[in-house]
Protein backbone atom coordinates (compact mmCIF):
# COMPACT_ATOMS: atom_id res chain seq x y z
CA UNK A 1 0.00 0.00 0.00
CA UNK A 2 2.91 2.18 -0.24
CA UNK A 3 2.18 5.49 -2.33
CA UNK A 4 3.19 5.45 -6.35
CA UNK A 5 6.38 6.92 -7.49
CA UNK A 6 3.65 8.97 -9.94
CA UNK A 7 1.95 10.22 -6.73
CA UNK A 8 5.02 11.44 -5.19
CA UNK A 9 6.02 12.55 -8.50
CA UNK A 10 2.58 14.67 -8.43
CA UNK A 11 3.18 15.82 -5.27
CA UNK A 12 6.81 16.63 -5.58
CA UNK A 13 5.11 19.01 -9.00
CA UNK A 14 2.75 20.30 -6.51
CA UNK A 15 5.63 21.74 -3.92
CA UNK A 16 7.74 23.01 -6.94
CA UNK A 17 4.83 25.08 -8.02
CA UNK A 18 4.14 26.36 -4.23
CA UNK A 19 7.97 27.26 -4.05
CA UNK A 20 7.67 29.14 -7.37
CA UNK A 21 4.81 31.01 -5.85
CA UNK A 22 6.47 32.18 -2.62
CA UNK A 23 9.07 33.67 -4.83
CA UNK A 24 7.15 35.32 -7.11
CA UNK A 25 6.24 39.32 -6.81
CA UNK A 26 2.79 39.04 -5.17
CA UNK A 27 2.55 43.31 -4.90
CA UNK A 28 2.27 42.16 -9.46
CA UNK A 29 -1.18 41.41 -8.84
CA UNK A 30 -2.21 44.54 -9.21
CA UNK A 31 -0.54 45.29 -12.26
CA UNK A 32 -1.16 44.38 -16.25
CA UNK A 33 1.86 42.77 -16.29
CA UNK A 34 1.91 39.95 -13.59
CA UNK A 35 4.94 38.23 -12.88
CA UNK A 36 5.09 35.31 -15.10
CA UNK A 37 7.10 33.38 -11.78
CA UNK A 38 3.93 34.11 -10.03
CA UNK A 39 1.20 32.46 -11.99
CA UNK A 40 2.93 30.01 -13.29
CA UNK A 41 3.80 29.00 -9.61
CA UNK A 42 0.08 29.36 -8.60
CA UNK A 43 -1.37 27.40 -11.77
CA UNK A 44 1.33 24.47 -11.41
CA UNK A 45 0.44 24.19 -7.80
CA UNK A 46 -3.13 24.60 -8.18
CA UNK A 47 -3.19 21.95 -11.10
CA UNK A 48 -1.02 19.07 -9.88
CA UNK A 49 -2.50 19.68 -6.30
CA UNK A 50 -5.77 18.77 -7.40
CA UNK A 51 -4.42 15.84 -9.05
CA UNK A 52 -3.29 14.54 -5.84
CA UNK A 53 -6.49 15.18 -4.74
CA UNK A 54 -8.47 13.60 -6.95
CA UNK A 55 -5.76 10.70 -5.99
CA UNK A 56 -6.38 11.06 -2.40
CA UNK A 57 -10.36 11.00 -3.39
CA UNK A 58 -10.25 7.93 -5.31
CA UNK A 59 -7.98 6.00 -2.66
CA UNK A 60 -10.19 7.07 0.00
CA UNK A 61 -13.41 5.10 -2.00
CA UNK A 62 -11.07 2.35 -2.42
CA UNK A 63 -9.69 2.19 1.13
CA UNK A 64 -13.17 2.08 2.92
CA UNK A 65 -14.11 -0.61 0.30
CA UNK A 66 -11.53 -2.30 1.39
CA UNK A 67 -12.08 -2.57 5.14
CA UNK A 68 -15.53 -3.03 3.68
CA UNK A 69 -14.87 -6.36 2.19
CA UNK A 70 -14.39 -5.67 -1.12
CA UNK A 71 -10.07 -6.71 -1.17
CA UNK A 72 -9.89 -6.96 -5.24
CA UNK A 73 -9.39 -3.59 -4.70
CA UNK A 74 -6.09 -3.88 -4.00
CA UNK A 75 -5.20 -6.21 -6.77
CA UNK A 76 -6.61 -3.57 -9.44
CA UNK A 77 -4.26 -0.81 -7.67
CA UNK A 78 -6.18 1.44 -6.19
CA UNK A 79 -4.64 1.91 -2.74
CA UNK A 80 -1.21 2.86 -4.53
CA UNK A 81 -2.59 6.27 -5.37
CA UNK A 82 -1.48 6.17 -8.69
CA UNK A 83 -3.84 8.61 -10.74
CA UNK A 84 -3.24 5.69 -13.60
CA UNK A 85 -5.00 3.73 -12.05
CA UNK A 86 -8.18 5.56 -11.69
CA UNK A 87 -10.17 4.76 -15.56
CA UNK A 88 -9.20 6.48 -18.57
CA UNK A 89 -6.42 9.09 -18.43
CA UNK A 90 -8.06 11.62 -20.84
CA UNK A 91 -11.84 11.79 -19.44
CA UNK A 92 -11.05 11.44 -15.86
CA UNK A 93 -7.80 13.59 -15.51
CA UNK A 94 -7.19 15.46 -18.81
CA UNK A 95 -10.32 16.63 -19.63
CA UNK A 96 -11.09 17.72 -16.10
CA UNK A 97 -8.22 19.59 -16.29
CA UNK A 98 -9.36 21.73 -18.96
CA UNK A 99 -12.57 22.54 -17.69
CA UNK A 100 -10.97 23.68 -14.30
CA UNK A 101 -8.51 26.17 -16.46
CA UNK A 102 -11.04 27.09 -18.82
CA UNK A 103 -14.07 27.83 -16.56
CA UNK A 104 -12.84 27.00 -12.93
CA UNK A 105 -15.29 24.45 -12.43
CA UNK A 106 -13.70 21.01 -10.84
CA UNK A 107 -15.41 18.13 -12.34
CA UNK A 108 -15.24 14.95 -10.71
CA UNK A 109 -12.41 13.06 -12.32
CA UNK A 110 -11.61 9.03 -11.90
CA UNK A 111 -13.28 6.50 -10.44
CA UNK A 112 -12.58 3.24 -8.95
CA UNK A 113 -14.56 -0.43 -9.57
CA UNK A 114 -16.08 -0.74 -6.58
CA UNK A 115 -17.90 -4.94 -6.13
CA UNK A 116 -20.97 -3.98 -4.17
CA UNK A 117 -21.72 -7.26 -3.34
CA UNK A 118 -18.76 -7.86 -1.31
CA UNK A 119 -19.49 -4.95 0.62
CA UNK A 120 -20.74 -5.97 4.21
CA UNK A 121 -24.12 -4.45 4.54
CA UNK A 122 -25.72 -1.38 2.83
CA UNK A 123 -24.10 1.09 5.58
CA UNK A 124 -20.27 0.61 4.01
CA UNK A 125 -21.70 0.51 0.40
CA UNK A 126 -22.87 3.88 1.89
CA UNK A 127 -19.97 5.12 3.81
CA UNK A 128 -17.78 4.48 0.70
CA UNK A 129 -19.71 6.54 -1.34
CA UNK A 130 -19.04 9.39 0.91
CA UNK A 131 -15.33 8.93 1.73
CA UNK A 132 -14.40 10.23 -1.64
CA UNK A 133 -16.03 13.72 -1.48
CA UNK A 134 -15.07 14.13 2.99
CA UNK A 135 -11.74 13.69 1.77
CA UNK A 136 -11.92 16.80 -0.26
CA UNK A 137 -13.54 18.41 2.80
CA UNK A 138 -10.62 17.33 4.69
CA UNK A 139 -8.33 18.46 1.95
CA UNK A 140 -10.06 21.82 1.62
CA UNK A 141 -10.17 22.35 5.76
CA UNK A 142 -6.35 21.80 6.44
CA UNK A 143 -5.23 23.50 3.51
CA UNK A 144 -7.39 26.61 4.76
CA UNK A 145 -6.35 26.19 8.28
CA UNK A 146 -2.51 26.43 7.16
CA UNK A 147 -3.04 29.35 5.83
CA UNK A 148 -4.77 31.04 8.53
CA UNK A 149 -2.14 29.79 11.41
CA UNK A 150 1.11 29.21 9.54
CA UNK A 151 2.83 32.65 8.09
CA UNK A 152 3.99 32.02 4.59
CA UNK A 153 4.61 34.14 1.24
CA UNK A 154 1.92 36.19 -0.51
CA UNK A 155 2.08 34.05 -3.57
CA UNK A 156 1.69 30.72 -1.91
CA UNK A 157 -1.52 32.23 0.35
CA UNK A 158 -3.08 32.88 -3.21
CA UNK A 159 -2.34 29.25 -3.96
CA UNK A 160 -3.17 27.45 -1.65
CA UNK A 161 -6.45 29.35 -0.69
CA UNK A 162 -7.69 29.05 -4.02
CA UNK A 163 -6.87 25.07 -4.12
CA UNK A 164 -8.60 24.91 -0.80
CA UNK A 165 -11.72 26.68 -2.33
CA UNK A 166 -11.79 24.25 -5.23
CA UNK A 167 -11.22 21.41 -2.56
CA UNK A 168 -14.59 22.95 -0.66
CA UNK A 169 -17.11 22.95 -4.25
CA UNK A 170 -15.34 19.57 -6.03
CA UNK A 171 -17.07 18.12 -1.83
CA UNK A 172 -20.66 20.13 -2.99
CA UNK A 173 -20.64 19.15 -6.42
CA UNK A 174 -19.95 15.51 -5.45
CA UNK A 175 -21.93 15.00 -2.52
CA UNK A 176 -25.20 16.38 -4.60
CA UNK A 177 -27.57 13.18 -5.41
CA UNK A 178 -27.37 13.11 -8.81
CA UNK A 179 -26.90 9.75 -10.26
CA UNK A 180 -23.61 9.28 -11.96
CA UNK A 181 -21.97 11.38 -8.13
CA UNK A 182 -21.16 10.17 -5.19
CA UNK A 183 -23.86 11.80 -3.26
CA UNK A 184 -26.22 9.17 -5.51
CA UNK A 185 -23.95 6.38 -4.49
CA UNK A 186 -24.67 7.17 -0.56
CA UNK A 187 -28.10 6.81 -0.81
CA UNK A 188 -28.75 4.66 -3.59
CA UNK A 189 -28.64 1.32 -1.39
CA UNK A 190 -31.73 2.93 0.28
CA UNK A 191 -33.69 3.28 -2.76
CA UNK A 192 -36.47 1.05 -4.13
CA UNK A 193 -35.63 -1.01 -6.93
CA UNK A 194 -37.43 1.34 -9.41
CA UNK A 195 -35.47 4.47 -8.45
CA UNK A 196 -31.81 2.34 -8.45
CA UNK A 197 -32.86 0.82 -12.24
CA UNK A 198 -33.63 4.91 -13.01
CA UNK A 199 -30.68 6.24 -11.70
CA UNK A 200 -28.76 3.50 -13.57
CA UNK A 201 -30.25 4.64 -16.84
CA UNK A 202 -29.90 8.42 -16.43
CA UNK A 203 -26.47 8.06 -14.52
CA UNK A 204 -23.93 8.42 -17.75
CA UNK A 205 -26.17 11.62 -18.64
CA UNK A 206 -26.75 13.26 -15.45
CA UNK A 207 -23.46 14.56 -14.90
CA UNK A 208 -23.04 15.84 -18.07
CA UNK A 209 -26.55 18.01 -17.91
CA UNK A 210 -25.49 19.20 -14.24
CA UNK A 211 -22.32 20.82 -15.86
CA UNK A 212 -24.03 22.01 -18.50
CA UNK A 213 -26.57 23.85 -16.32
CA UNK A 214 -23.58 25.37 -14.39
CA UNK A 215 -22.23 26.14 -17.37
CA UNK A 216 -24.77 27.84 -19.10
CA UNK A 217 -27.00 29.11 -16.54
CA UNK A 218 -25.11 32.21 -14.38
CA UNK A 219 -27.63 31.81 -11.10
CA UNK A 220 -27.34 28.45 -10.85
CA UNK A 221 -23.37 28.58 -11.17
CA UNK A 222 -23.55 31.37 -8.92
CA UNK A 223 -25.64 29.47 -6.58
CA UNK A 224 -22.74 26.92 -6.62
CA UNK A 225 -20.19 29.69 -5.68
CA UNK A 226 -21.76 31.30 -3.11
CA UNK A 227 -22.25 27.94 -0.96
CA UNK A 228 -18.45 27.18 -1.74
CA UNK A 229 -17.52 30.48 -0.22
CA UNK A 230 -19.65 30.46 2.83
CA UNK A 231 -17.99 26.60 3.62
CA UNK A 232 -14.70 27.55 2.57
CA UNK A 233 -15.52 30.90 5.44
CA UNK A 234 -17.09 28.75 7.96
CA UNK A 235 -13.81 26.48 7.98
CA UNK A 236 -11.62 29.96 8.30
CA UNK A 237 -10.84 30.16 4.78
CA UNK A 238 -9.02 33.44 3.27
CA UNK A 239 -11.73 34.51 0.87
CA UNK A 240 -9.74 37.22 -1.01
CA UNK A 241 -6.72 35.43 -1.13
CA UNK A 242 -8.98 32.64 -3.11
CA UNK A 243 -10.00 34.91 -5.52
CA UNK A 244 -6.38 36.62 -6.23
CA UNK A 245 -5.54 32.85 -6.75
CA UNK A 246 -8.66 32.43 -8.71
CA UNK A 247 -7.29 35.74 -10.98
CA UNK A 248 -3.97 34.53 -11.34
CA UNK A 249 -4.81 31.06 -12.33
CA UNK A 250 -6.76 32.43 -15.19
CA UNK A 251 -3.98 34.75 -16.29
CA UNK A 252 -5.55 35.01 -19.38
CA UNK A 253 -8.71 37.08 -18.51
Amino acid sequence: MRPSPVFLGILALTVAGGAMAAFGDINSVFLRDRDPLLIAGVVIFVAAGWVASLSLHEFGHAMVAYRGGDYSVAHKGYLTLDVRKYTDPVLSIVLPLVFLIIGGIPLPGGAVWINRGALRSRGTSSWVSLAGPLSNLAVGAALALVVSLVPMAGGLVIAMSYLALLQIVTFILNILPIPGLDGWGAIEPYLPPQARELGAKVRPWAPIILFAILWFIKPANAALWEGAYALFGAFGGYVDGAQIGFSVFQFWN
